[in-house]
């Protein structure tokens, strides 16, 4: 019966180690997010790109130039249009992507996520 009374629920070291990795998961999610809504609009940009059939024969030039503006319009960051490759195999042509994004988290310890994606071309037929 003795212990019961001592079992108060939690204490001041406790709550303040509750409150600790709280604070640090807010910490990542607030550096993080921006990182992935960037993303975000970059998949949507090439997707709308590729998915164009417009642009389905469309030289490497036009196909970054329409980018651009869809980029322009939505304020990409951490990607240009100069690093989105045209891929060419036998099951035709892919608009490709691989970039690294970096946030600072605190001191000297940074973020770092990768994104990469193949994005298929629209076939055309002729």
């Amino acid at each position: 019966m003795r212990t019961m009374r001592h079992q108060r629920g939690l204490g001041w070291f406790g709550l303040l180690l509750v409150l600790a990795v709280i604070g640090f998961v807010a910490i990542v999610v607030v550096k993080t997010l921006p990182l992935y809504l960037n993303q975000m609009k970059v998949a949507s940009g090439v997707h709308a790109t590729a998915t164009d059939p417009e642009n389905a024969k469309a030289d490497t030039y036009v196909l970054r130039r329409e980018l651009q503006k869809y980029w322009d319009i939505n304020d990409v960051d951490y990607l240009t249009v100069s690093e989105i490759d045209v891929k060419r195999t036998n099951t035709g042509r892919f608009l490709s992507y691989d970039y690294e994004a970096r946030a600072h988290l605190f001191y000297n310890i940074y973020i770092v996520i990768e994104f990469a994606d193949d994005v298929p071309l629209a076939n055309v037929q002729s």
